[in-house]
């Protein structure tokens, strides 16, 4: 959730998520206060509904998955902002970040982990991580609470793999300046600390073996492809 001013990169050079408030009439948050506001509304609107419904165990989860996706928020605007002050070829700018297609991942996510904690997960017979948290019958703004912050980490998964992809393709295919190689570099290195930042969810998803290993998976795929990519980056 953040921003671009009149001075700021057009859309169609942004990520998605950069433009949603920058589209809005009359909104003009810094990428800092967006974040800020973002957490300050899910941070707040999980501690009353867990007052309401008694909930106070799902506060340190809800809690871990609003802070990876605020820390994503932080992150990946460093990543596009760093990215767009280099002098990089139009291929690489054009498919990180007009492609959309860090959405259609973020989507396929989204939906494979739905399908997982509403379908796959019921019919093992075993309580589920959703009855643990809220009981045999969820509150409905609960679950809606839930799935928004969800959808939030989905497409923050999304957006660091399609960045750490075109990384990969960006190095194998070009040759840089060593000051833009070494900028490089830094971008992918943060692509590796968001990925690495999700390994605090992995605590509370013990009791679900499909989750635990879907999310440790991405951790070590995307680490891998990122570090993959800032190795083979070439200087000329």
């Amino acid at each position: 959730m953040t921003v671009a001013n009149e001075e700021g990169p057009q859309y169609g050079e942004t990520w998605v998520y950069e433009s949603i408030v920058g589209a809005l009439p009359g909104a003009s948050l810094s990428g800092t206060a967006a974040v800020a506001l973002q957490v300050a509304i899910f941070q707040v609107s999980l501690f009353v509904l867990a007052w309401v419904y008694d909930l106070w165990a799902v506060v340190p989860a809800g809690t871990a998955a609003i802070g990876v996706a605020a820390v994503g928020s932080v992150l990946m605007l460093r990543f596009s902002a760093a990215t767009r002050r280099l002098d990089l070829p139009t291929a690489y700018q054009r498919f990180l970040f007009s492609s959309g297609i860090e959405v259609v991942l973020g989507v396929l996510a989204f939906v494979a982990l739905v399908t997982h904690l509403f379908v796959f997960a019921p019919r093992s017979g075993e309580p589920t991580i959703l009855t643990a948290l809220f009981g045999p019958e969820p509150p409905v703004v609960v679950v809606y609470l839930m799935l928004l912050v969800l959808w939030d980490l989905c497409y923050r998964i999304g957006t660091s793999w399609w960045a750490a992809v075109v990384a990969a393709w960006r190095s194998y295919r070009y040759t840089f300046d060593p000051a833009t190689a070494a900028a490089l570099r830094r971008t992918d290195a943060t692509n590796v600390a968001f990925g690495l930042i999700q390994v605090v969810l992995l605590p509370f998803l013990t009791t679900e073996p499909v989750l635990f290993a879907a999310v440790a998976g991405h951790v070590v795929a995307v680490t891998l492809v990122s570090t993959v990519a800032l190795v083979t980056v070439e200087a000329e």
